[in-house]
């Protein structure tokens, strides 16, 4: 249909149409520089501090996890609304991804 032009996008092309400043393209792999930690990332889901996420967080095997019943409690407890779905959002996401047996 196209004769011989190749249409895949390179690593190069996506990194300007996405305006994705942070890859390093002369990576094999792509990965995004300062990926934020898994505490980190909990803190800006759930708005809570430091302290309180380290305190949530629970170690299984070669993962770190916090428990569904500690997001259910602050889903109920939790002052900010927007916090309480972007909780909620993430229980669903971690019950689809790893349910129980």
């Amino acid at each position: 249909m196209f004769g011989k032009v190749d249409l895949v996008p390179i690593v190069e092309e996506y990194t300007t149409l996405l305006q994705c400043l942070r890859i390093q393209v002369d990576k094999a792999y792509l990965r995004v520089v300062n990926v934020p930690t898994f505490l980190k990332k909990l803190m800006s889901i759930t708005g809570m501090s430091e302290q309180w996420v380290a305190a949530q967080i629970e170690q299984k095997g070669d993962s770190k996890c916090i428990p569904s019943k500690n997001l259910r409690d602050l889903i109920l407890a939790h002052p900010d609304v927007k916090k309480r779905v972007d909780i909620f959002a993430l229980s669903i996401y971690g019950l689809v991804i790893y349910p129980r047996h």
